[in-house]
């Protein structure tokens, strides 16, 4: 067996349990959703809309830690890169701003 293969097998099936976790929450959320439809209900309003807030910090704080574990890469690679960022640092940076984002947005459509 090639050696490339198996980072790529270990890659893929975390990727499809991720996004198949993923559908699986959305549908049991449908089907509840239908539940309640067909008995004449809603689903209760949501109090205190913390949600993004809530994500964005953990999706930042993963970012956070994802780029800061990366950024030694930049330095077996000699001086190939300006300030040791290479590409690999996608992996934490994506998730940073992501989170970043979210907590931005939250205060951005606050209500109150």
């Amino acid at each position: 067996m090639n050696s490339d293969f198996v980072p790529v097998i270990g890659v893929s099936a975390i990727l499809l349990i991720t996004f198949g976790f993923i559908a699986i929450m959305r549908y049991i959320n449908y089907k509840e959703n239908m539940g309640l439809a067909e008995k004449g209900l809603t689903r209760p309003e949501t109090k205190g809309g913390k949600g993004f807030l809530r994500w964005g910090i953990v999706i930042a704080a993963l970012g956070l830690a994802f780029t800061i574990g990366l950024y030694p890469l930049g330095f077996t690679n000699g001086d190939e890169y300006p300030l040791h960022l290479g590409p690999w640092m996608l992996g934490g940076f994506i998730p940073l701003f992501l989170g970043l984002s979210l907590v931005l947005l939250h205060y951005l459509t606050d209500k109150e």
